[in-house]
């Protein structure tokens, strides 16, 4: 067979790359329908189990019945116009009262239907009506609840979070530039220090700076009363985030900075980084080319990862600093037996997970070229 007959037809190349397109395509159709269905799936079961977890397996609603009895007793027995009452019928009507109120709660439902609708609410995010809690504008509607607390943990988490991500890793690298240092020698030694959480620095920070020294609040978000005009109540909000985000900061930043300088080190030792030193390359360049680059995917995950945590704010460290945020709703949420706000807080804890990590897989496939999207062995995406 002569060569010319070998060759490929003029539509023949177009015909391949459409197919290998398609191809293509389909994998990570594949792939994303098979994510998204796990992803599903993984949310469902933690609902499910964090909804039996609050409510304790029904124990919770053996002591709402219990508050409900108490309550209502209490205000009959306090109600003049009972005093008349027999035993009999007070007890009668006490019952009928309870019974109503455990009615209008569902108590008188079986855990196992009622866990069934919660379940079903939760991933319709109808998160429904507290038990006990109140938003500020007086509604039990757990959607307005959280809602309202969220900025405020947003932007306490936010500034102190991103701080801390953005400084540790630029002080990373800069000590991978100097191994062995002084500086180097001092994060080493300070690195045991963030075994601490931060209420414990927040603690401290409270002692030395509001009750010694008397130059920042105690705690909260703005003063009371608050400014009227928006530029001293931005001031307000700024001072009364300084302790809070310091002791955040303070709990994370040492080991955040060792493992991000060990991480750079790693890389810096690479053949290829040598090799590009050995060319006479721009110290600058090769850390952006060759050691910022391959960790590219790691800093995603680890960024994304501080977005997530933004949401749910640590419970302890805003109770102490009475930071009114989502994390001291959970605390309060807790210790009221308010199961709605546990699930709704967990809701949507679960959501931004799950579709952080969908957006990561797709993110990894952009930025690394190592990623393979489908498992597929023919290739790579």
């Amino acid at each position: 067979m002569s060569a010319e007959s070998q060759t490929l037809s003029p539509g023949q190349p177009v015909k391949v790359k459409r197919k290998a397109l398609s191809s293509t395509l389909s994998r990570v159709a594949k792939y994303t329908a098979l994510r998204l269905v796990t992803l599903f799936v993984t949310i469902v079961i933690s609902i499910y189990l964090t909804i039996l977890i609050a409510n304790m397996g029904g124990a919770v609603d053996d002591i709402l019945r219990g508050e409900i009895r108490e309550r209502i007793s209490l205000a009959i027995s306090a109600n003049p116009a009972f005093r008349d009452y027999t035993p009999e019928e007070r007890s009668k009507f006490i019952d009928e009262r309870v019974a109503l109120e455990e009615e209008r709660l569902g108590l008188n439902r079986p855990f196992a239907l009622r866990s069934m609708t919660f379940l079903r609410n939760a991933l319709t995010l109808n998160l429904g009506r507290s038990i006990n809690m109140t938003s500020d504008s007086g509604s039990k509607q757990v959607s307005l609840i959280i809602l309202e607390r969220l900025p405020s943990t947003l932007l306490l988490f936010g500034v102190a979070n991103l701080a801390l991500f953005f400084s540790s890793v630029f002080i990373a690298l800069g000590l991978s530039r100097r191994y062995g240092s002084l500086w180097d020698k001092i994060i080493l030694v300070l690195t045991p220090t963030s075994a601490a959480p931060p209420w414990f620095y927040g603690i401290f920070l409270i002692l030395i700076f509001a009750a010694v020294f008397k130059i920042l609040p105690f705690g909260g978000m703005v003063d009371a009363p608050p400014p009227d005009n928006w530029f001293d109540y931005a001031l307000s909000v700024l001072e009364h985030m300084i302790l809070p985000s310091l002791a955040l900061i303070l709990a994370s930043i040492f080991l955040s900075i060792y493992n991000w300088r060990t991480f750079f080190l790693i890389y810096s030792s690479e053949d290829y980084v040598e090799m590009a030193k050995a060319k006479g390359l721009n110290a600058r360049d090769i850390e952006r080319r060759y050691i910022l680059r391959p960790t590219l995917p790691t800093i995603i995950t680890s960024f994304a990862l501080l977005l997530i945590g933004l949401w749910t704010g640590a419970i302890i460290t805003e109770t102490i600093f009475n930071w009114p945020g989502l994390g001291r709703t959970f605390f309060r949420a807790i210790g009221l037996y308010d199961t709605p706000v546990i699930v709704g807080l967990t809701i949507i804890y679960a959501y931004l997970l799950a579709i952080t990590v969908f957006l990561l897989d797709i993110i990894y496939a952009l930025v690394d070229p190592r990623v393979k999207v489908g498992g597929s062995s023919g290739g790579g995406a």
